[in-house]
């Protein structure tokens, strides 16, 4: 995958990120997604606010992640920043096997793992809103995503799971895939 995370998150995150990390009592490690992988990781310039994770290690932690940077938190007042626990999510089956570490050694009790490019892409389809279409088609353009490795993971891992009808989602992966992925020459 061309795409590197930086050691460094871009500010307001870094300070936010840092700050998390030293109040934590020992190591946590999110499986995220959202808009903050898409800006952190694959260089979306749409700015967010939240971080979006699905789990969690050890789960015990995440009423203490919340409890310091959850949308309550006086660290999410102060930075206008903060963690989300994402309760109900359509991923492929097989996600986390290809998780990427967003930050490598940059903290010392924080590990934030990230989704796959298409994974992420296919994590935005249930909901298919025009913030989550813009975001594949950057996906699409700048990743560059594979309709078809797209297509066969739909098929293969998300569709025999998929929250929702599936043939409203079958329809709405082709209308992607027709938009953001032009016939080539």
């Amino acid at each position: 995958m061309p795409f590197a995370t930086s050691p460094e998150p871009r500010s307001p995150w870094r300070e936010f990120l840092s700050e998390v990390d030293r109040r934590l009592p020992g190591p946590v490690e999110l499986q995220c997604l959202g808009g903050f992988v898409a800006a952190m990781h694959y260089h979306l310039a749409r700015p967010t606010n939240d971080l979006d994770y699905v789990e969690i290690v050890p789960h015990d932690a995440a009423q203490v992640l919340q409890e310091i940077a959850g949308p309550e938190s006086p660290l999410a007042k102060t930075y206008r920043l903060y963690f989300q626990h994402v309760a109900v999510a359509s991923l492929p089956e097989s996600y986390d096997e290809r998780l990427t570490d967003l930050f490598p050694g940059r903290f010392q009790n924080l590990r934030l793992l990230a989704l796959d490019a298409h994974d992420l892409a296919l994590s935005k389809l249930t909901r298919n809103s025009p913030v989550d279409r813009d975001d594949v088609a950057h996906l699409a353009r700048t990743v560059p995503l594979d309709p078809a490795l797209l297509r066969a993971r739909y098929r293969q891992e998300l569709r025999p799971i998929v929250i929702g009808d599936a043939e409203t989602h079958d329809r709405t992966l082709e209308m992607w895939i027709e938009s953001y992925f032009p016939p080539r020459t």
